[in-house]
């Protein structure tokens, strides 16, 4: 079983093919629901339920997805999971939590020496009565704690003007601050920064980025944005919930290393990811699904190669890996020994855990709370007729 720390591997996919995925998906009214018929559908604790209607309304508008009750449900049940409606969450014990993420990154990201640097840094300065380690115990919120960062980083490279930070930064395209800091999930819906650069709304730099993802209609945004443009053919909500937890395609991919189990026998994780990745790129180390498809495909009618099955798991994260050689030559061996079709999903078993986190979690019990929130949506909109 595979541990995440919410680094959600994701590929760009054009924003037109948002509006087929969500009819494909979930099926339901296709009535286009107003503002106000949005606002019922939200938890009636919310505060300000029009205000955040009108801004769901307005980004399905924008990204072109159709405003039925069962899409608008689909965001819902997502935002409450993830905010309970709030732009910018307050988290138990995030000061602690923070410390102990950023520890972990400093000499991975800075280097031993620079490291050792900086945790001297956040003893002693801007003065010991009132360090940045005190600072960050202090903080309530993912936007004070980013915003303490920026502070802290900006007097780092001013006060330590150190060559190394400079290749550091040339090196990666990122400021340093972006390297470090352990915030990469932000927001109402908490969206990885890193998707965010991807489809960034307008031009801004990550700084103001990260600031867009702490107001209302920027968290929305991005989280509409990852959680439904992108297609695919689920026959029910929960597997597109559990792709926001472990990552796009999670689901289609646990299912088709599902069927690999069954034709090879081989112990494979069925964790939604085919290859093993570093920082986003896939490593050229191969992973337990990898070797077991090569075995497996050496024997078919048509034998497949290792640089084919390689090519085609490269695209694991978009649509077009169900068009691939690897993915129907093993339907295909599957529908010949099973005598029927294989399931085109199943859960992904993915633990999730993090700074922001009390404990360690999985996407089965994400995806399973998350289906509950969507299902009293629905009731709601069946007793309001908008379905």
């Amino acid at each position: 079983m595979q541990k995440l720390s919410f680094v959600a591997l994701m590929m760009a996919t054009a924003a037109v093919a948002g509006c087929d995925a969500v009819k494909q998906t979930i099926s339901g009214d296709t009535k286009a629901l107003t503002d106000a018929q949005i606002a019922k559908l939200i938890p009636k604790r919310v505060k300000n339920t029009k205000s955040w209607a009108a801004d769901i309304s307005a980004i399905y508008d924008d990204l072109k997805l159709p405003k039925d009750a069962s899409s608008i449900c689909t965001a819902i049940a997502v935002i409450d999971q993830e905010s309970n409606f709030h732009a910018d969450p307050a988290v138990p014990n995030l000061g602690n939590a923070a410390l102990s993420a950023i520890d972990e990154k400093l000499e991975d990201k800075l280097g031993k020496n620079m490291a050792s640097v900086f945790r001297t840094m956040l003893e002693t300065r801007p003065t010991k009565d009132n360090n940045f380690i005190k600072q960050i115990k202090a903080v309530k919120t993912e936007k004070q704690l980013d915003e303490l960062y920026q502070e802290i980083f900006d007097y780092f490279t001013s006060t330590y003007k150190v060559a190394a930070l400079t290749n550091i930064t040339k090196l990666s395209g990122q400021g340093i601050d972006e390297r470090v800091n352990p915030i990469t999930t932000l927001g109402s819906m908490q969206v990885h920064i890193d998707y965010a650069r991807a489809h960034r709304r307008m031009s801004m730099s990550d700084r103001d980025l990260r600031a867009d993802l702490y107001t209302q209609y920027g968290g929305l945004y991005y989280g509409i944005h990852r959680l439904m443009v992108y297609q695919a053919d689920y026959d029910k909500p929960i597997y597109r919930f559990a792709d926001y937890n472990s990552g796009m395609y999670s689901s289609r991919n646990a299912a088709f290393q599902q069927r690999l189990v069954t034709l090879s026998g081989e112990k494979i994780d069925i964790d939604g990811d085919l290859l093993l990745y570093k920082d986003g790129s896939p490593l050229t180390k191969k992973s337990s699904t990898e070797a077991a498809a090569i075995a497996l495909l050496a024997t078919a009618p048509t034998p497949v190669s290792e640089r084919q099955i390689r090519n085609d798991f490269k695209k694991e994260k978009t649509q077009a890996f169900e068009q691939t050689v690897t993915y129907q030559t093993v339907n295909k061996m599957f529908h010949d020994k099973m005598g029927r079709k294989a399931a085109y999903a199943i859960m992904p078993k993915v633990v999730i855990s993090g700074p922001k986190l009390s404990r360690d979690y999985n996407t089965n019990w994400f995806a399973t709370r998350v289906d509950g929130r969507y299902q009293t949506c629905m009731a709601t909109a069946k007793k309001q007729r908008l379905v």
